[in-house]
């Protein structure tokens, strides 16, 4: 459980590193986060509960993920790859298997908006345009987990 943990932290800090000096980040990380984040939710949940999860969280993620495609080329007439990395999209769909859907949905809007005042206070520093969002969401998730398992908050999958 304990290397569980640290594999996990270790996934999310190597995603930040990638995405924020390069804008690539190696593809076999998304789903080792999703394999990691998914067992440690299962082991704290009921199974239940984990497959309701799931669907509801790839239901919220296939209509952000619609919601990008469709604002990019009607609204700002670009490709989706122009305008939305691969690597953010892994990465919400890996996140999908981490927590419950209430949970999910709150860290993933907080993370958002950490991920917006970051690059905001950021971007001068850096030479690229783009907006590393996997990395930012990377380090935001990381921090929620560390400090849910250092107990400075009380509940991570069970709001």
């Amino acid at each position: 459980m304990l290397a569980l943990k640290i594999i996990l932290i270790i996934l999310f800090v190597l995603i930040f590193l990638q995405d924020y000096k390069e804008r690539q980040v190696y593809w076999f990380l998304f789903p080792l986060v999703g394999l990691c984040s998914g067992l440690l939710f299962y082991q704290s949940t009921l199974p239940e509960l984990f497959l309701v999860s799931i669907a509801l969280n790839s239901g919220f993620i296939i209509f952000l993920l619609l919601i990008v495609v469709l604002y990019a080329k009607l609204i700002l007439k670009l490709n989706v790859s122009e305008a939305f990395g691969l690597g953010d999209a892994l990465l919400f769909i890996s996140l999908i298997f981490s927590f419950s859907t209430v949970s999910f949905l709150t860290i993933f809007v907080f993370a958002l908006c950490f991920s917006l005042v970051t690059h905001l206070i950021l971007k001068k520093r850096s030479k690229l345009k783009t907006v590393p969002l996997a990395g930012y969401l990377s380090l935001f998730f990381g921090l929620s987990y560390i400090a849910f398992w250092a107990g400075i908050t009380n509940s991570l999958y069970a709001l």
